[in-house]
């Protein structure tokens, strides 16, 4: 996977960087902390500038943010509500819990979009629920924005920084990620063990 990231930036510089960070979003298995540390590496050699390196990283990565986004909000979170209500102990939630975190959203969604962007595994799941609940469009591009821009450029700078040795970012980042993974496979299965319908 690194090779090709690698050599996807040096053929396609700031386009491919911000490609890549699209179908990572797209398509969370590619990893965000390969592509920027790599662009960071290729900043430090004076290649690109770790400046349009990071702007193309955090475009990209928007695009694909927008899209999820928008996909979402057009299903809308009541055409979900049959669903809801048949399969509510898998999907550990009853329509009261629903209507419950879209009043939560309201008042948080900010923060929370925010912070998501910069948590590994989280931030590629972000734009779902702002989308559903339709929290305002300007304000989840802020915010995203925001969010995703510290990510990209802490992953770039990092690369920058440690240049050849740009791999110690993933076997940093990769147990953190698995942790957080591990913490919402485990969250969930507590729920569905201790799940109990409003009605």
């Amino acid at each position: 996977m690194g090779d090709w990231v690698v050599r996807m930036i040096e053929q396609s510089g700031y386009l491919g960087v911000g490609f890549l960070m699209f179908l990572e979003t797209i398509f969370p298995p590619i990893p965000s902390e390969v592509i920027m540390s790599v662009s960071g590496v290729a900043a430090a050699k004076g290649q690109m500038s770790l400046g349009w390196a990071i702007a193309s990283g955090t475009a990209g990565a928007m695009l694909g943010n927008i899209v999820w986004y928008l996909a979402a909000r057009a299903l809308g979170i009541i055409r979900l509500k049959p669903f809801i209500d048949r399969y509510g102990r898998w999907l550990t939630m009853d329509w009261d819990e629903v209507q419950r975190a879209e009043r939560w959203f309201r008042a948080n969604g900010t923060f929370f979009v925010f912070l998501g962007r910069m948590l590994p595994t989280v931030r590629s799941l972000v734009s779902v629920p702002a989308g559903l609940l339709k929290m305002r469009f300007k304000t989840f591009v802020i915010a995203s924005t925001i969010g995703t821009a510290g990510w990209t450029a802490a992953l770039a700078y990092a690369g920058y920084t440690l240049r050849e040795r740009f791999n110690e970012v993933d076997d940093w980042i990769g147990p953190v990620s698995n942790a957080i993974l591990a913490t919402m496979v485990l969250g969930y299965l507590w729920r569905v063990i201790r799940y109990r319908p409003a009605n």
